[in-house]
């Protein structure tokens, strides 16, 4: 897909470049997170890189920059993707706290 040179292009184009290569290797180092918690805070990382992914192509996709079907499908995809990793997210933090109040509910019963 070509963009052109000018001005704006000459800046979002590194952007979108990290944006997306970061969604990728930050989603590399969730899978190996060592804890529940560790991959939460991970994921939180890599939603903000998809969400400024989906930011930059929501700029060209509305000045007309690009292939349009090409970035408007790679657009959606982006939300799509933000969409499953904050809800993944939300689940793993979700556990974590039914975990911490079954342990408060078991050391209650010790005292």
């Amino acid at each position: 897909m070509t963009l052109g040179r000018d001005d704006f292009v000459e800046v979002l184009r590194p952007q979108l470049l990290r944006a997306g290569t970061g969604v990728a290797t930050n989603y590399r180092a969730t899978c190996r997170s060592r804890s529940d918690k560790e991959f939460a805070s991970r994921l939180a990382t890599v939603v903000e890189e998809v969400d400024e992914s989906e930011l930059w192509l929501d700029f060209l996709q509305t000045r007309g920059y690009g292939a349009i079907e090409i970035v408007r499908r790679l657009r959606s995809e982006a939300i799509e993707l933000r969409g499953i990793f904050s809800k993944s997210r939300a689940t793993t933090l979700r556990r974590l706290r039914e975990r911490r109040k079954q342990g408060r509910r078991r050391d209650a019963g010790n005292l």
